[in-house]
């Protein structure tokens, strides 16, 4: 493919006037850390969610979810058992999710339940570059929720388990990677403050779960999620004083940022070199 991606803003903002137009309902199975603040970033940027997490109806519910995310921070047994149950009916029913492997590596019950749910074929799986080199089979895992590895570290790992899988994989980092195998795209937008606030990062995962409802493409689907994210982390910090006055002012930027913004400011490129400069300056996104 060519370096530069052909307009990438411009395809984004279509499907986040989609996702507004046509709220997705979005099932989440999320770790309890972060419920909440998930619910509100889903609200802020248009989408419904729908906390559905135990056993009886986790499975039934993703089978009429637009959208299904299942994050592994806090994988208590009912949530282990309500996830298996899930990804199972969104797989038969054609419901597209995101597993976003929370943490693994270092942490055996999780790592297993990660390895076995990736078995599903998610749409896309979305971690930091620690997370996705240990479910690749090619890193012990960060420090608990902190990469240890460097997203282009993760460059190779995150194609293979692309190839293997039939999945979209996002690396989240100062410069976030996301390739389908064979397509790749490198978004250099964000703020560190984003990795100063509890959910910044599993948020994101339900985010990208959103808009996975609203495109044929999940590639596609995939680069919006993270440019209006780490765009809207961007308006977020302007004018912050510090991870407690950015954490409110992201929920209003989310429900603020539209199609001039991404255009503005969307830093988003198909190859690495042409990103050097901005590397220094971007955010990373936990």
């Amino acid at each position: 493919m060519s370096a530069r991606l052909h307009d990438p803003a411009h395809s984004s903002a279509l499907l986040l006037d989609r996702l507004r137009t046509s709220p997705p309902l979005v099932q989440c199975i999320t770790n309890t850390v972060v419920t909440n603040f998930t619910a509100n970033v889903l609200l802020a940027v248009g989408a419904a969610p729908a906390m559905v997490d135990i056993v009886g109806e986790a499975g039934p519910f993703a089978r009429i979810a637009s959208a299904l995310l299942v994050n592994l921070g806090t994988p208590n047994p009912q949530q282990r058992d309500a996830s298996r149950e899930a990804v199972a009916a969104a797989r038969e029913a054609g419901t597209p999710w995101v597993l976003d492997p929370v943490a693994i590596g270092a942490l055996p019950i999780r790592t297993a339940l990660a390895h076995e749910l990736v078995e599903f074929g998610p749409t896309a799986i979305r971690g930091n570059a620690s997370e996705i080199l240990a479910l690749a089979g090619g890193g012990a895992g960060g420090r608990g929720v902190d990469a240890a590895d460097t997203t282009e570290a993760a460059a190779g790992a995150a194609a293979q388990l692309a190839a293997r899988f039939g999945a979209v994989v996002a690396v989240s980092g100062p410069v976030d990677l996301i390739t389908d195998g064979t397509r790749t795209a490198r978004i250099a937008n964000g703020d560190a403050l984003l990795t100063r606030v509890t959910g910044g990062g599993c948020a994101l995962g339900a985010v990208t779960a959103a808009f996975l409802a609203t495109s044929d493409d999940p590639f596609e689907a995939t680069v919006a999620a993270n440019l209006v994210y780490t765009v809207a982390a961007e308006l977020a910090a302007e004018g912050a004083s510090g991870p407690g006055s950015f954490a409110p002012r992201f929920i209003d930027a989310l429900a603020a940022v539209d199609g001039a913004t991404l255009a503005e400011r969307a830093r988003v490129a198909g190859s690495v070199e042409l990103l050097e400069d901005a590397t220094a300056a971007a955010g990373a996104v936990a």
